[in-house]
């Protein structure tokens, strides 16, 4: 028994861009703007939600099904994913689609222009929740609309428990959608901008969402998160990194420790801290799905983290 992990199958195009836009975008100008930047440094990501929290959970030693709609360029992914050992069921491919691709384009500053294709993304809806096939709970991670929209009324209807987790995917629902997620989850997972959205579409804040599900987790950052169950508030502390290279996925790998906790049936204290600890892992990496560990190696850092073993 296992988790399905609802959510995007992407690739990551990441160029590095050797000076600053700011040198080279004129504000009076944008009104015409036409630009080009020299980005002699490039590298291809496997990345996307459901990819990211599968490959995180399949290093906790579970097995994860990712479920999500990809393209005919899907074949190097493929066999990444093979060399994982993650299995492949619930992925269906769009033959005449591209898989789902970002192309970001980051400065000496930071500062980053992203240009996104949904591609094979936008079918979701295409995939259904399988309910014989022993799934002990789910997670909807950002993915296409009406699939996410599908995806939560169908682990309702086959009782089985899931976590809501909007991310990039929060614009596109308003706050009467937001709440009919909330309505069918048995958990909401945000990060501190997006429960500040949340809050401002539903008119719910955290400690009131909580209410309506049974657990509401804000994930801040280096700040740590904070767990709303049971009418308690329950702060984590972030685990130490050993360097801070490259925070993109952090949270999808902060979902997946949040999976294993609840798979695992621990407590929101000893949850949280995996979960801390596989974001403080991820950090240290460039990359979504490039760090590795075994599980002796995570529960004796762990305990160097927190003083005590789970």
């Amino acid at each position: 028994m296992s988790a399905l992990i609802c959510g995007s199958m992407a690739y990551d195009t990441i160029m590095v861009f050797q000076d600053r836009f700011k040198h080279h975008i004129l504000p009076d100008q944008v009104h015409i703007l036409n630009v080009s930047f020299l980005v002699p440094e490039l590298r291809r990501e496997y990345g996307g939600c459901a990819g990211n929290i599968a490959y995180n959970l399949k290093l906790l030693g579970h097995d994860p099904l990712p479920m999500a709609t990809v393209g005919k360029d899907f074949g190097p992914y493929a066999q990444w994913l093979a060399c994982c050992g993650i299995r492949r069921d619930y992925i269906r491919t769009v033959e005449d689609s591209y898989t789902a691709q970002a192309y970001i384009t980051t400065d000496m500053d930071d500062n980053q222009i992203t240009a996104f294709h949904p591609g094979a993304m936008s079918f979701s809806h295409l995939n259904d929740v399988p309910t014989d096939a022993g799934i002990r709970l789910g997670i909807v991670a950002p993915d296409g609309k009406d699939g996410m929209l599908q995806h939560a009324r169908q682990f309702a209807d086959a009782h089985i428990p899931f976590i809501f987790d909007p991310g990039q995917g929060m614009p596109m629902f308003d706050g009467e959608e937001l709440l009919k997620f909330v309505e069918l989850a048995n958990w909401v997972t945000l990060n501190d901008y997006e429960a500040r959205l949340m809050q401002e579409r539903t008119g719910l804040n955290p400690a009131r969402l909580a209410e309506r599900v049974d657990a509401v987790i804000v994930t801040r950052g280096a700040g740590g998160s904070l767990i709303y169950a049971a009418g308690a508030c329950h702060e984590i502390p972030a685990a130490r990194p050993n360097a801070v290279l490259d925070p993109t996925g952090c949270g999808d790998a902060y979902r997946a420790g949040l999976i294993y906790g609840l798979l695992e049936d621990l407590d929101w204290v000893t949850t949280g801290r995996i979960a801390s600890l596989m974001g403080a892992i991820k950090v240290e990496t460039a990359g979504t799905q490039n760090h590795s560990f075994s599980l002796e190696a995570f529960r004796e850092r762990f305990r160097e983290n927190f003083d005590y073993a789970f």
